[in-house]
C-alpha cells in the first residue's frame, strides 16, 4: 500500500521507479498477453466510488476480467469466494490503466470488489456462476501442479511457524537485537507463500498490514507493528500481546494453507502477483519502512514465484518452450541482480542502495514480470 510519506532521498527517486513499474507491469491493456481461447471477457470499470462489472451472471468455467481504472486513485480488483477467500486479484491498477485477470470459477456465488485507494473492504457486487463446475484440467501435468505446489507450501508454513515462534520468544524476552535478527528470517517464509496466505482475507491484514492500512477503530497488529517498536523505539514492553497474537495467527495460516490446493490458474496468477508485489509496491521501500529489510522480501517473493512457475513447468514446456526459456533467462538475471546486494547470510539495508542500483532492480523485475504474466493465458488454453 503506497501510503508512506517517504523520508529518504533514495526513495524520492524510487517514486519515479514505481511509476515506471506501474506503467510497465500494469500499464496499457496487457494486449501483449496471448489470448485464452474460449474465455469470456467481462469488462470492469473502476472509479473512485464505483465498480461497474458488465455482467453478474456467468457460466462455470474460465473467465477474463478486463479491469479499467477511470478514477483518480490507484485501485485493486478481487474475486472472492465464501469467507473472503481470494480466488483471483489484480493489485496496483494506476489511474488510466487497464489490466486483466484470468480465473477459473466453478458454479457458486462470488463477490467482485474494487478497492480505490487499495484500502478497506472495497466496493462489492455479487457474481452468480451457474452450470456444471469448471472442469479439472485434463492435462495430467497441470492436474499435478497444485499437489506439487502444496508440498512446497507445507514446507514453508512449517518453517514459518518455527521461525515466528523464535521471533516471538525474543520479543517477549525483550531481546531487541535477537528479535531484529530473526524478523527478516521469519518473514521470508511468509513472503514466499503470499498467494496462499492472501487467500485467507481475514488473516492476511492482521498479520501483514502496514501502519495506516487499518479501517477506523481497527488496531495495528502483526509483523509490522512489532517491526515499528523494534526499530523506532526499541521498547518491547507492550509487544507481548501483539507477539502472542502474531504466533496464533501464523499457526492458523499454516493449518488452513495445508488444507487448500490452488488450481493451475491460481498458481499462474500467484506467480505474477508475487512479482507485482515487488515491482509496483515494494520497490519504493514502503513495506519494511522501519527495518529496511526489503531485499529479504524481494528474494522471498522471487523464490515463491519461481516455485509456482516450477510446479507448472512440465505443462508449460510442452505448450510454449520459448516462453519457458525466456522466463528461465529472466529469473536468472533477476536472481543475479539481487545477489549483488547480499551481505553475509542476508542483504544490505535498503537505504544503502543508490538510485541507479534501484533502477536496475526495477528494470530486471519488470522484465521478469512481463514474461511471467504470459503464463496464465497459456494455462487457460491447456
Amino acid at each position: 500500500m503506497l501510503k508512506l510519506a517517504r523520508d529518504r532521498t533514495a526513495l524520492a527517486a524510487v517514486g519515479t521507479l514505481s511509476a515506471l513499474s506501474l506503467a510497465a507491469c500494469g500499464g496499457g491493456t496487457d494486449a501483449d498477453q496471448p489470448a485464452a481461447e474460449g474465455a469470456p471477457t467481462i469488462a470492469v470499470t473502476a472509479t473512485d466510488d464505483s465498480c461497474d462489472v458488465a455482467t453478474a451472471d456467468l457460466d462455470a468455467g474460465t473467465h477474463r476480467f478486463a479491469v479499467t481504472n477511470t478514477g483518480s486513485k490507484v485501485t485493486e480488483f478481487y474475486v472472492y469466494a465464501d469467507g473472503d477467500r481470494v480466488v483471483g486479484e489484480v493489485e496496483n491498477i494506476a489511474p488510466g490503466v487497464a489490466r486483466e485477470l484470468l480465473v477459473q470459477l466453478p458454479a457458486g456465488t462470488y463477490l467482485a470488489a474494487c478497492k480505490p485507494g487499495m484500502t478497506g473492504d472495497g466496493i462489492r457486487s455479487t457474481l452468480t456462476v451457474r452450470g456444471d463446475s469448471a472442469p479439472v484440467a485434463e492435462d495430467q501435468a497441470l492436474a499435478a501442479a497444485g499437489t506439487d505446489y502444496q508440498r512446497y507450501v507445507q514446507s514453508q508454513t512449517g518453517a514459518l511457524v518455527e521461525q515466528t515462534a523464535a521471533f516471538v520468544h525474543a520479543v517477549k524476552a525483550g531481546d531487541v537485537a535477537g528479535a531484529q535478527a530473526l524478523y527478516p528470517v521469519a518473514r521470508t517464509y511468509w513472503e514466499r507463500i503470499e498467494p496462499v496466505a492472501e487467500s485467507f482475507g481475514d488473516l492476511d491484514p492482521v498479520i501483514d498490514g502496514r501502519e495506516g492500512d487499518q479501517a477506523e477503530g481497527e488496531d495495528f497488529t502483526g509483523f509490522h507493528r512489532i517491526e515499528q517498536a523494534l526499530w523506532q523505539t526499541g521498547d518491547l514492553a507492550a509487544m507481548g500481546p501483539y507477539a502472542d497474537r502474531l504466533l496464533a495467527d501464523v499457526q492458523e495460516i499454516a493449518t488452513r494453507a495445508n488444507e487448500v490446493q490452488l488450481d493451475p490458474l491460481q498458481l499462474a496468477n500467484g506467480a505474477k502477483a508475487l512479482l507485482d508485489e515487488i515491482a509496483t509496491g515494494k520497490i519504493t521501500g514502503e513495506e519494511e519502512r522501519y527495518s529496511h529489510t526489503d531485499l529479504w522480501d524481494f528474494q522471498a517473493n522471487l523464490d515463491g514465484s519461481q516455485n509456482a512457475v516450477q510446479a507448472l513447468r512440465p505443462s508449460l514446456a510442452e505448450a510454449d518452450p520459448e516462453l519457458v526459456a525466456r522466463i528461465d533467462e529472466r529469473f536468472a538475471a533477476t536472481q543475479a541482480e539481487l545477489a549483488a546486494y547480499r551481505s553475509g547470510d542476508g542483504f544490505l539495508s535498503y537505504e544503502q542502495l543508490t538510485e541507479p542500483q534501484l533502477r536496475g532492480l526495477s528494470d530486471s523485475i519488470t522484465a521478469l514480470t512481463e514474461a511471467v504474466s504470459q503464463v496464465a493465458a497459456v494455462v487457460a488454453q491447456r
